[in-house]
């Protein structure tokens, strides 16, 4: 965690006080974050994070700041979870029946374009409607499988994606996070203080993130295994 710099704060002067309990000194005018605290709380996110996975809930990656983005990408992708790498669009959760709505017009417009509806189409109306839904694709392409709302959400920078958050706690649902020394980590059910600006930093906690969800998937697998060879 120290050559990924998860340790780095913040500016002194940009801090939330909130964070005085991670953060371990101050080094030329940065806050320096308590890695012993970070490993606690990682510890503690994994285990609520394997046990969700067990049970088959799903959870939301969040990062659309340029340092996570393709790192959070990959890390849903490999452990099947729904992301949102591109842009939060407001109510993507809180109106979650209109954004499955926008999901079954790009799934509409997929299957017009595979089974040649679009034949009696000129050419320019082809192009419009193809372009529409690349527009869809890039915004709720990571969405697009999730048919009831999360368990779950994974966020990283919590001031970048506030609006996120502020749809999951009006919703109720389970917030892991990274938390840097300029965040209230009272917002987030299981905050994880880290550098949130480091693309090193973030690849680290996201990985541990996806190893908690993995193993959580595996023993589920195993359960059913043994469950179907026991009848």
């Amino acid at each position: 965690m120290l050559d990924a710099g998860v340790h780095f704060g913040h500016l002194k002067r940009k801090w939330n006080p909130k964070m005085q309990p991670y953060i371990f000194m101050e080094r030329k005018g940065i806050h320096i974050i308590d890695l012993n605290r970070t490993a606690e709380c990682m510890d503690r996110a994994g285990r609520a994070l394997k046990q969700m996975a067990k049970s088959g809930r799903k959870i939301l990656f969040v990062a659309t700041k340029k340092q996570g983005k393709d790192i959070v990408h990959k890390a849903a992708l490999s452990v099947g979870m729904p992301f949102v790498t591109e842009r939060w669009l407001g109510g993507m959760m809180t109106n979650f029946s209109t954004i499955r709505r926008s999901v079954k017009k790009m799934n509409n417009i997929d299957r017009m374009l595979a089974d040649g509806t679009l034949t009696s189409m000129t050419k320019k109306e082809r192009l419009t409607l193809t372009r529409e839904r690349d527009k869809l694709e890039k915004v709720l392409g990571g969405v697009a499988g999730l048919n009831r709302l999360p368990h779950g959400v994974f966020m990283v920078d919590i001031i970048h994606e506030h609006i996120a958050l502020a749809e999951a706690r009006k919703l109720g649902l389970k917030t892991f996070a990274m938390v840097d020394t300029n965040s209230d980590p009272n917002l987030i059910d299981f905050p994880i203080p880290a550098n949130d600006d480091a693309s090193k930093s973030i690849k680290i906690v996201t990985q541990f993130v996806t190893d908690c969800i993995k193993e959580g998937l595996e023993e589920r697998r195993q359960a059913k295994e043994a469950a179907q060879s026991a009848q």
